[in-house]
């Protein structure tokens, strides 16, 4: 991006230093109805405002298996085309939400986890209720609001991904994220995940070498 400006420094440059990737992939084929009723069958659990489901580890249900193995797949292919790593992103958690008409999910991130993930195997309502990512400067407290009409990739606060039926995403787990409330009817499905790598890391000869 190169452009001038009408006070202070009359030409410069600016390029991006570091990019916060997500993923986006459809594994719409891959999921059932009878795996939708499955998942909507669980027994849920109040999670502050939203539900959560009882079992966090339900990739591990044998009827969900064609679920899980398009979710790994959708792991290794960011681990090494985004990522490029050598060692696998393995499910660790994975549990059921569901937002009831009004509701949405606060601000968090995701602990003891590499990559987390959100699979909307449902239809979803009209609006769905989007997935907001925030930027966050801990380090500092300044308060200091940017211009509308000078956002842009470098300050925007916060950028919003809109999900579809079918969509898998994946991002990094320390990012703050939240979902809009449910501003439909409709309850709103999704299912959520964690992921750590599996191999060697470090260096043998540095000894900095860890098998996980």
């Amino acid at each position: 991006m190169a452009t001038k400006a009408s006070a202070g420094a009359r030409d410069y440059t600016v390029k991006p230093l570091f990019a916060e990737p997500y993923f986006v992939t459809s594994i719409a084929g891959a999921i059932t109805a009878e795996q939708v009723a499955f998942i909507q069958s669980l027994k849920m659990n109040r999670n502050q405002v939203n539900h959560i489901s009882d079992d966090l580890y339900i990739f591990r249900h044998p009827e969900l298996a064609s679920i899980a193995k398009a979710v790994d797949g959708a792991l290794q292919t960011f681990a090494t085309e985004v990522m490029g790593i050598a060692q696998r992103l393995e499910v660790t958690q994975s549990w059921a939400l569901m937002n009831p008409p009004g509701v949405g999910m606060h601000g968090h991130t995701h602990s003891n986890s590499l990559v987390s993930g959100s699979l909307y195997y449902a239809p979803l309502p009209d609006p769905p209720g989007n997935m907001i990512f925030e930027r966050h400067n801990t380090y500092r407290q300044l308060e200091l609001a940017v211009d509308n009409e000078r956002t842009n990739i470098y300050n925007a606060p916060r950028n919003a991904i809109v999900p579809k039926e079918g969509d898998l995403v994946l991002f990094s787990s320390s990012l703050q994220h939240y979902v809009e409330p449910n501003q439909t009817k409709q309850d709103r499905h999704s299912i959520a995940f964690n992921s750590f790598v599996r191999g060697k890391i470090g260096s043998f000869r540095d000894v900095s070498e860890l098998e996980v």
